[in-house]
């Protein structure tokens, strides 16, 4: 799928989202940031990704957090996954958290979330007064199938 991009201003120098690896399903976003940001424990920070890009119609960009980010330091995507919407052509920032107990320092071009685009569908309700089809499960929920 190509989809067009635009790096703002202060993105220069800064490598493209890109893959990992060849199976990676999301591409790093990088903090397009003039100075190291602190983000202190409990706290969140909005981090600007120096790019916007045109997503297609029928289909979204997610993002989420970095599993090293998430397991080493407890940094994660607040709103994760994040939704941009396809009519949404502003730049890309992302809502950092840490829930560590140590001060995290984000750096000028230090990975901070991955993005994913992804096709949605579109759907319509149909209101009715009983489903057509029972499953197995019902409204069993939070737990009802097992630890």
């Amino acid at each position: 799928m190509l989809i067009e991009i635009k790096t703002l201003p202060h993105y220069e120098g800064l490598l493209l989202p890109s893959y990992a690896t060849l199976q990676s399903a999301g591409m790093d976003l990088y903090a397009a940031i003039d100075n190291p940001v602190n983000i202190e424990p409990m706290n969140r920070e909005l981090i600007p990704a120096g790019i916007a890009i045109s997503i297609p119609d029928y289909c979204e960009g997610q993002i989420r957090p970095r599993s090293g980010l998430a397991m080493k330091f407890g940094i994660i995507v607040l709103n994760s996954p994040g939704t941009i919407d396809s009519d949404y052509q502003g730049e890309i920032k992302v809502c950092l958290i840490n829930l560590s107990d140590k001060l995290y320092i984000i750096n000028r071009g230090d990975r901070i979330a991955q993005i994913i685009i992804s096709p949605i569908v579109k759907v319509e309700w149909q209101l009715v007064d009983e489903f057509n089809e029972e499953t197995k499960r019902g409204s069993g929920g939070f737990g009802s199938t097992g630890i």
